[in-house]
């Protein structure tokens, strides 16, 4: 201790040090601090103090529990009912092993605001989804989709048929719609779309695509409506499988129409017997191409009153813009294709080549010998009766597959 700096001490008398040291008292406090008042509001913000502690620990874990895999060990879809709330939501995912924690994935939904854009549908969840995946996955509506296919070819019956078979749609059908009226085509939709609705979407774009066509057509085609354009493509729709072939197949029937001839078509015949079935399951009879009906085009003049098929886009593009030829025959050509004439004589030599691939052994045919025969000038021979040396024989089988 540096002894020059240190503080003199005054020397005190003998009395004046046997007398006791003189303290301050204490200072009150003032009766404004001991307000109820005061009391009441510092505990308020004791309080206030506390449950921020207690909410940013509950925050920050609940955050890190809405960022952490979930509980789910493989994909799953999960349906989420019409009408379900926040609560509902939650105990639909717990139950299907989504999350495991309802309150997190509720929580989490408010602090983000998106109560009011929770949407129902059928949701696919990865493996091990967060609760922020699986929330963001159902405010963003990102529903399972799934598919039906329509081919070319069928009649609205047979599509009515396929959209009853499917088990994702709801609802029932009231009537077949109009033959001719449906797009063939795939078809993408969310599980609880009605078939009314499905069958409205095949109309719309069938009109769609009709007009759009038919704005296009060509000049010198001998027909005067769109629906008669439907009627001349469902008959090439029906007559051929192969897309190369359909406007020569066209061009064909548009020939004969223009020369007044019979157009002379089977699948014609087989829609007079059984309309909206579509296949006989058997060959055509000698007696059913003699059977007047008013589709049976070896009897009547020119189209049938409606078409037989709807046609897709190809058939519907092909009919109104057929080939540039002068054919106004086919017969199978025994490739899975046809042989086309613009002659009758070539047409017999056609239809005797094909005779000769039939008459072979089975096992040296070719496998499509007898796939589809040609519209003849003059009446031809069932397929079931020995064949005449007379044009050609009808065996459509691919129509019959439909």
């Amino acid at each position: 201790m540096d002894v020059r700096n240190a503080k003199p001490i005054t020397p005190r008398s003998p009395r004046t040090a046997l007398e006791p040291d003189m303290i301050e008292a204490p200072t009150r406090r003032s009766k404004s601090a001991r307000h109820p008042f005061v009391v009441v509001g510092n505990a308020i913000i004791s309080l206030f103090v506390l449950l921020a502690i207690v909410a940013g620990i509950a925050l920050v874990s609940g955050k890190q529990r809405f960022e952490a895999p979930g509980p789910l060990p493989d994909d799953k879809v999960v349906n989420i009912p019409r009408g379900s709330g926040i609560r509902d939501i939650a105990d639909v995912l717990t139950r299907e092993g989504v999350i495991d924690q309802s309150w997190v994935f509720i929580g989490g939904v408010l602090m983000l605001k998106a109560r009011e854009d929770l949407k129902a549908g059928e949701y696919q969840f990865k493996a091990h989804a967060s609760l922020r995946d699986v929330v963001a996955t159902i405010v963003e509506g990102r529903v399972v989709t799934h598919q039906l296919a329509i081919p070319e070819g069928l009649t609205s019956e047979q599509i009515v048929a396929r959209l009853l078979e499917d088990d994702v749609l709801t609802g029932n059908v009231k009537e077949i719609p109009r033959e001719g009226s449906l797009l063939p085509d795939t078809y993408n939709f969310t599980r609880g779309v009605t078939r009314e609705q499905m069958i409205q979407r095949m109309q719309q774009g069938q009109q769609h695509l009709l007009k759009e066509i038919w704005d296009h057509h060509s000049p010198d085609l001998p027909l005067k409506t769109p629906e008669q354009l439907v009627i001349l493509a469902s008959l090439v729709e029906k007559e051929t499988g192969k897309p190369e072939e359909r406007t020569r197949i066209a061009a064909v029937f548009v020939n004969r129409l223009k020369q007044k001839m019979k157009l002379q078509s089977d699948p014609t015949i087989i829609y007079g017997l059984v309309g909206g079935k579509g296949t006989l399951g058997r060959p055509i009879m000698k007696s059913e191409i003699d059977q007047p009906t008013p589709y049976n085009t070896y009897q009547i003049d020119g189209l049938p009153p409606g078409p037989i098929a709807n046609p897709g886009r190809a058939s519907l593009e092909a009919a109104a813009s057929p080939a540039r030829t002068r054919e106004l025959y086919f017969v199978a050509d025994g490739t899975g294709g046809h042989a086309f004439a613009e002659s009758y004589e070539q047409h017999l030599k056609n239809v005797a080549r094909l005779r000769q691939a039939e008459a072979e052994p089975k096992d040296q045919a070719p496998a499509n010998a007898q796939l589809v025969s040609s519209p003849p000038q003059t009446p031809a021979a069932s397929p079931a009766a020995t064949p005449p040396p007379a044009p050609a024989r009808r065996a459509n089988h691919r129509n019959q597959q439909h």
